[in-house]
């Protein structure tokens, strides 16, 4: 395997660990460095994945209005991807994406979030 394509793997890796993890900015920069650095074939999904760590972490910032702009940008490349890509299941992403939305539209208050409409990005 060439040196470049272990340093696409890591970055990826990297950002599926720190995702898992809710080190949701941490998983935006390993992903975002990927996306930046080097020739995807598959940009939108990475870029969508940038968008929805930073949606997450803009809950923990409480701001409500970032991550609610950046659910919908990465709803509509990660549906381009469905229902599996890359051994992740992007169908239930979405769906947690939709429930993610819908419960900020309801809460006042972004510490009422519920942590367990994260998706888990695995098959």
């Amino acid at each position: 395997m060439k040196l470049e394509e272990i340093k696409k793997n890591d970055l990826y890796s990297s950002g599926l660990n720190s995702f898992k993890n809710k080190q949701f900015y941490e998983a935006h920069e390993f992903w975002e460095e990927l996306w930046i650095d080097h020739k995807l074939s598959d940009s939108k999904f990475i870029q969508g994945l940038i968008q929805l760590s930073v949606a997450y972490f803009h809950i923990t910032n409480l701001n409500k209005k970032g991550a609610i702009s950046l659910f919908k940008k990465c709803y509509l490349k990660l549906k381009l991807f469905a229902p599996c890509h890359r051994e992740i299941n992007v169908s239930n992403i979405l769906r947690k994406i939709q429930m993610s939305q819908d419960l900020l539209s309801k809460i006042d208050d972004m510490k009422e979030f519920d942590w367990s409409l994260v998706p888990k990005l695995e098959d």
